[in-house]
């Protein structure tokens, strides 16, 4: 069960990226808040890259990674602005529908068919993000779809969820024709540099501000290189649904940072849908393959 392993370290890695930049970074623009982890951690790739042994690289890579870029690149952008607006219980869980809209992507981009228990397991998964987001003065079945109209961080979190469907399954692709190391470096050291040429471009961001954060900057580079290094580690080894169920548990940490530091409401319900999401990852791993 290695994979499961590293997919739920993962799941824990961004969970607490995803707390130390909101609590650091909030004061900041979104895009300023995307830009600290990522330019913070361009030096450790850098450091990293010409350590590790250097795959043969077809079309199919390059294809790959080009494809991935715009996709996670829109979607970080997208996440920072929605954790940075509304809390992280009621936004991070939108992400459990990353594994439903991944159904799809997976199947046209990798040829990955989940078995019948490896669709009942991320149907749990989706379930519990379901029960996390429900509303308890809302009515009717569809109160929790409703919010996503209502709620400017939780639709934009929507639309993170599918995004990061097509780029899971384009960086999967990329990872199985390089390796996980390689391909993280590369692709971290482009997608760092490409938003800070276009964001600086667009006069978006303040060099100043990025500077002054440098000390905070660091430790949430650091973050984002572990979260980095595990996730193409674990997606390498596994059916892309499957890895991203299991990293979606980064909702119940999630759930358990916004209450402990930012003293959010309604833990208990939302501690249940994100137990349920366990539930769903428990069946992944021992009948999903």
């Amino acid at each position: 069960m290695e994979w499961f392993a590293l997919s739920l370290l993962t799941a824990f890695a961004a969970a607490t990226q995803d707390a130390c930049v909101k609590k650091w970074f909030a004061h900041t623009s979104p895009y300023e808040m995307a830009l600290f982890p990522l330019l913070y951690s361009l030096p450790a790739f850098l450091v990293i890259l010409p350590f590790v042994p250097r795959p043969q690289l077809d079309g199919t890579f390059w294809w790959s990674l080009a494809a991935c870029l715009p996709f996670d690149g829109v979607a970080f952008l997208l996440y920072m602005e929605a954790i940075r607006i509304a809390p992280l219980s009621l936004t991070v869980p939108y992400l459990a529908f990353t594994p439903v809209f991944m159904l799809i992507t997976g199947e046209l981009v990798l040829q990955e068919v989940p078995n019948a228990a490896g669709i009942a397991g991320i149907l749990v998964t989706v379930a519990g993000g379901y029960i996390l987001n429900a509303d308890p003065g809302g009515t009717g079945v569809l109160a929790p779809f409703r919010n996503i109209l209502k709620v400017r961080g939780s639709w934009m979190m929507c639309l993170v969820a599918f995004l990061y469907a097509f780029a899971s399954v384009f960086g999967k692709q990329a990872v199985i024709h390089s390796s996980p190391i390689f391909f993280a470096c590369v692709y971290y050291i482009i997608l760092s540099l490409g938003l800070l040429i276009i964001l600086t471009a667009l006069r978006k961001i303040s060099l100043r501000s990025l500077g002054n954060g440098w000390k905070l900057g660091a430790l949430a580079g650091l973050i984002l290189l572990a979260h980095a290094l595990l996730h193409n580690s674990a997606i390498a080894l596994v059916k892309a649904s499957y890895m991203i169920s299991v990293k979606r548990l980064n909702v119940l940490f999630g759930v358990l940072y916004g209450g402990i530091l930012f003293k959010e409401s309604h833990l208990t319900r939302r501690l249940v849908g994100a137990m349920l999401m366990v539930g769903g990852a428990v069946v992944i791993t021992l009948w999903g393959n």
